[in-house]
C-alpha cells in the first residue's frame, strides 16, 4: 500500500486481545465484559485526499478511514485513527504503535513485507502537469524536474529497479516531499515540471482548477490497495477478519454508498475489485 510485530504495546489501555479475543470479535460480535475492547489503530497519512486527510471540520476523514470505522462498528472494536509519517510506517507498525496501514496503500512489489487483504480498490498512477505545459506524453518528461512522495509507489516506479526505472533515468531530477500539497504548490510556482501522484489523489488536489493542470493520458501503471498487517499470526489473522468484513459491507450495498459519497473526489466504484 504499503506510506508496519502487530499490537505489541507498552501501554495498557492500547493492550492487544489475546487470539481467543480475536476470534470472537472476527464473528461480528462486541467484546464481552471480560474481554478488552479491540482497538484499531489506523495508521494513515493525514494528507492523503481522498483516502486520508482532515476535513474542513478538523476531523481525520476519508475513504479509506470511513471504511476502517465502519468494519470496527461491525467487529465492536474501537476505531482510532492516527497519523503518521509515511516514511516512518514500518517502524511504526513493527513496533505495535498501529495495528494497520490503510490509506490507499498499493500491494504491488510489497507482497513479502506485510499480511495484507486481498486487494479491494484498483488504482493508476499518473503524471499531473500545468495546463499549459509542453509535456503531453510521458516520453516528454525527459530533461524535466518531476516530483513525488517520499516512500510513494511512484517513487518505487521510477526509481532503479522499478517498471518505470528507465521513464525516470531520461528526468533531470526526481524529487521527494513528505506531502502532495507542497508539490502542487511546487508544481504552481514552476520548482518542478510534473508530480507523479495516484489519480484519485490527484483528482482531489486539482478539484476545480481543470483549466490550471492536466493528467496525461498515459498512465504510469495500474496497481491495487488492501490493508496492510504486521506479517504475524495475529497480523494474518486480522487481516482475513478484515478482508471478510469489507466483503460484507460491499453485499450490503455500503461500499458503493462511499464510493458515491468521494466520486467527485476519483474514488469509483468501478474500480472496487474484492
Amino acid at each position: 500500500m504499503d506510506r508496519r510485530q502487530f499490537l505489541k504495546l507498552s501501554a495498557a489501555a492500547l493492550a492487544a486481545p489475546t487470539l481467543a479475543g480475536l476470534a470472537g470479535c472476527g464473528s461480528g460480535g462486541t467484546a464481552t465484559k471480560t474481554q478488552k475492547k479491540m482497538k484499531l489503530v489506523v495508521g494513515f497519512d493525514q494528507e492523503f485526499p481522498p483516502y486520508g486527510y482532515v476535513g474542513d471540520d478538523g476531523k481525520y476523514t476519508g475513504f479509506d478511514l470511513d471504511l476502517a470505522k465502519a468494519v470496527c462498528k461491525m467487529e465492536g472494536w474501537e476505531y482510532k485513527p492516527t497519523p503518521i509519517s509515511w516514511d516512518a510506517k514500518d517502524s511504526l507498525l513493527n513496533s505495535g504503535q498501529i495495528t494497520c496501514i490503510w490509506n490507499g496503500f498499493t500491494i504491488e512489489g510489497r507482497e513479502k513485507d506485510y499480511a495484507f487483504t486481498k486487494p479491494y480498490m484498483e488504482n493508476r498512477q499518473v503524471v499531473v502537469v500545468p495546463k499549459d505545459s509542453s509535456v503531453k506524453t510521458l516520453a516528454d518528461l525527459a530533461g524535466k524536474n518531476v516530483i513525488t512522495q517520499a516512500d510513494s509507489a511512484a517513487l518505487d516506479l521510477l526509481s532503479e529497479g522499478g517498471a518505470q526505472e528507465k521513464l525516470g533515468s531520461t528526468f533531470k531530477k526526481l524529487q521527494t516531499i513528505d506531502n502532495y500539497n507542497t508539490a502542487f504548490m511546487m508544481l504552481e510556482n514552476g520548482s518542478v515540471d510534473a508530480v507523479a501522484i495516484d489519480y484519485p489523489v490527484a483528482v482531489y488536489n486539482i478539484g476545480d482548477r481543470k483549466d490550471e493542470y492536466t493528467i496525461l493520458d498515459e498512465a504510469l501503471n495500474s496497481e491495487h490497495f488492501a490493508v496492510g498487517f504486521a506479517k504475524t499470526a495475529e497480523g494474518k489473522k486480522l487481516a482475513k477478519t478484515v478482508q471478510a468484513d469489507l466483503k460484507k459491507l460491499d453485499k450490503q450495498g455500503k461500499v458503493k454508498k462511499l464510493c458515491e459519497k468521494y466520486a467527485d473526489q476519483g474514488v469509483s466504484y468501478d474500480l472496487w475489485v474484492l
